[in-house]
């Protein structure tokens, strides 16, 4: 398909040779997507901050104007010739007619070769101001299931204007796919390279539309079986796997389900007593009614509210002791009640006054600029990222900068008194402590950098500008929460599904766009509505989710569920997070962590922040031990400062590091009682499997391991090579 210029467009120009009139071509309808298109104008070439070559272009043709202005600003120079079109650097350098350092962009007898041409030939002309714009850009399919031997299809891309009007712009548009699963051809057709899903993103001038594809194996003795669904959970989850024609594993043993829960819902794993107990039973209703005890326990509390003290920046540097502790209980006391989401988020947003006094004040005060609070408040309530949108218009989603300017001017005019600070570190400017008191002021912080002037504040998306004489904190607060806006929602329901299925249904989980659809779209619609009719509290939503088959399934895989990464055909084993992993180590032998900051905290999950010491509170093996398996430092509200990535260092402190030994060696623990007690091998053997693995050994493994405990001349030293054994198998370190 050729380029065609648009009717609408009604520039006109003498061709060469005879004299004929055509229209010239639209310059943002189409030499600004032709820009697009040959990556003109992205962040590697002359889209960059400062450009490239003495040419810079607005980031993805963001701004048509200033463009025009950069590229027709001398119609006779060597950029761009009106008498001589065919000398324009603008012609040979992406033809590579002359020496180009973004090499070749398109051929010199191409159709994009002769538009720029017309276009130059034509007086390079700006588009009327009266002239039509762009409004919607549609692609059909909008998503599609592929089943070998089909694997490709093509893409009909229609952009359609302000007047009526549209065409087709299959070959005008950016083709972005979200993984290197396909290739596209520059005509909109979508190649399989291997089986999987994929988004492509298809971008026409600044509309950016998504089309979810799946391509997978014929499985030609494909036949759909599943347990009978429990509940929603179930109905949409298995609908889609039965569609990507993948088997879900069978259901988990109850060894497994108890451990896994018990990690999920409280961070920590079951005692021995506790698991022996539940597998035991043989109540129908056991995983029910465990659920249920769990969330109302005080592991529950410590551990979930562990969660969202990293969103929420609970560290000492900045809010020092005395307010860590008073955030800390305050998010306990409401995640222990199960207080509504949107109540707690109301009160984090608009919290003012004293930091001792009203707890949530210390969310502004680690976040010291209107920006920086807007930012946060968009990533941890809003599930979106603005950050890209401060120096130009977001690429990948549909904010502006003028979006990012007014929806931050919401989180100015915030004043501080500091009380005091009796900071330890005088050549740390961002340490603090003492008390502060927050304010609204009537004095302006934020300038827009554009044009130095205060911008009128406005809700992210919203056209008209907040009163003035209103608290626009409070005016955000009702606005986000409200429950005909269900972003909020979707956001706190993809988080509480991330945290115990392993992956959000929006992945990442705070990075909600039109270009990062959702991969079972109907179950985040179900669960959505299922919380926002719950009162937008979490305890209903984590039962729905832990009582259904789908959370309960096996993680071994089939055969033909292996490679499934995003539907829950099976869980995919992770890590244990840093608090946990050190809470089973300790509980696994019947020891308590110590903390040097922390002496009352008995569980790591329940620290109430981030404090690793110092020269006058040297850090304990405890604290290096979590630093180093990826606790948050929480100095932003991104969920990715957690890490579950595993290292060589992290093989060496589980195998021989001085914080493992010691609990292992410790005289007061498990094995002591072991050693001196009359107990059979196979039952101290016994009691170890339970204690770090949550069931009993083999009866391979009593027979391999009995005679360590029989022929060893120290039991003591048998017992700890076994339990040092027990705790690095991927069993005890993997959530499985």
């Amino acid at each position: 398909m050729c380029f065609r210029p648009l009717a609408s467009f009604p520039i006109l120009f003498l061709a060469m040779g005879p004299a004929v009139l055509r229209a010239a071509p639209s310059f943002t309808h189409e030499v600004m997507p032709l820009l697009s298109r040959a990556g003109c104008n992205m962040g590697a070439c002359h889209g960059a901050g400062a450009g490239k070559g003495n040419l810079k272009l607005s980031l993805r043709g963001e701004n048509p104007a200033a463009d025009h202005g950069v590229l027709a600003g001398n119609l006779r120079g060597k950029r761009l010739n009106i008498d001589d079109p065919d000398a324009s650097f603008i012609l040979k350098k992406p033809a590579e007619l002359t020496e180009h350092e973004g090499g070749k962009r398109f051929a010199p007898d191409s159709e994009e070769y002769r538009l720029l041409r017309d276009w130059i030939a034509a007086g390079a002309p700006m588009d009327p101001p009266d002239s039509p714009v762009l409004t919607s850009l549609t692609v059909q399919p909008p998503q599609a299931i592929l089943t070998d031997p089909v694997r490709e299809v093509q893409l009909a891309v229609t952009a359609t204007f302000s007047d009526g009007t549209s065409r087709d712009v299959t070959r005008q548009v950016v083709y972005e796919p979200s993984n290197l699963l396909p290739k596209v051809t520059p005509g909109g057709v979508v190649q399989a390279l291997k089986t999987g899903e994929t988004t492509v993103v298809v971008r026409f001038e600044q509309f950016k539309t998504p089309v979810r594809l799946a391509f997978i194996p014929d499985r030609p003795d494909f036949v759909w079986a599943a347990p009978e669904p429990r509940n929603a959970v179930d109905e949409h989850v298995f609908d889609k796997l039965r569609r990507m024609r993948t088997v879900p594993s069978p259901e988990c043993d109850d060894a497994t389900f108890v451990r896994r829960v018990y990690l999920d819902l409280t961070g920590r794993i079951p005692s021995r007593e506790e698991a022996e107990s539940f597998t035991a039973s043989t109540d129908s209703n056991k995983r029910n009614a465990l659920v249920d005890r769990l969330l109302d326990s005080p592991g529950y509390a410590d551990h979930w509210t562990m969660k969202w003290a990293d969103l929420l920046r609970v560290e000492e540097r900045i809010l020092d002791t005395k307010g860590v502790a008073a955030f800390h209980d305050w998010i306990r006391q409401g995640v222990a009640a199960d207080r509504p989401l949107d109540a707690l988020a109301r009160e984090v947003v608009t919290g003012l006054g004293s930091t001792y006094g009203n707890a949530p004040a210390n969310f502004y005060r680690s976040l010291r600029e209107p920006t920086q609070r807007a930012e946060a408040a968009a990533q941890v309530f809003l599930g979106t990222r603005l950050g890209c949108a401060k120096c130009h218009n977001h690429p990948f989603e549909r904010w502006t900068q003028d979006d990012y300017y007014r929806f931050s001017a919401i989180f100015d005019r915030i004043g501080y008194t500091i009380i005091e600070n009796n900071r330890k570190d005088e050549n740390d400017k961002l340490e603090f402590v003492g008390e502060q008191v927050l304010y609204l002021t009537n004095q302006p912080e934020l300038l827009d950098p554009r044009n130095k002037k205060a911008p009128a504040p406005a809700l992210l998306g919203e056209a008209a500008a907040l009163p003035v004489d209103t608290n626009h904190l409070a005016s955000f607060a009702d606005w986000m929460t409200r429950p005909e806006h269900p972003l909020f929602a979707r956001v706190q329901v993809n988080r509480l599904w991330s945290h115990l299925m392993g992956t959000g249904l929006v992945d990442p989980i705070d990075d909600f766009r039109l270009t990062n659809p959702p991969s079972n779209p109907a179950l985040l619609d179900a669960l959505t509505d299922f919380f926002i009719g719950n009162g937008m509290r979490a305890k209903p939503l984590l039962r729905l989710i832990c009582q259904s088959r789908t959370y309960q399934l096996s993680s071994t895989p089939l055969p033909g569920n292996a490679e499934d990464l995003v539907n829950h055909s099976h869980p995919i084993p992770r890590r244990l997070p840093a608090e946990p992993l050190l809470d089973a180590i300790h509980t696994a032998l019947d020891r308590v962590p110590e903390f040097a900051a922390y002496p009352d905290t008995k569980t790591a999950s329940a620290i109430p922040g981030v404090k690793l010491g110092g020269r006058k509170m040297p850090a304990t093996e405890n604290d290096r031990f979590l630093k180093q398996f990826g606790k948050s430092p929480r100095t932003t509200t991104c969920g990715c400062e957690r890490s579950d990535e595993s290292s060589l260092a992290q093989v060496f402190t589980l195998t021989s590091g001085p914080g493992v030994a010691g609990v292992i060696s410790a005289s007061d623990n498990r094995l002591a009682t072991l050693t001196d007690s009359a107990m059979p091998p196979a039952e101290a053997i016994t009691d170890l499997y339970w204690r770090t693995l949550s069931r009993p050994p083999t009866e391979a493994e009593l027979q391999f391991l009995t005679p360590l405990l029989t022929e060893n001349s120290t039991r003591r030293a048998a017992l700890e090579d076994i339990v040092w054994s027990l705790i690095n198998t991927k069993e005890f370190l993997l959530r499985h």
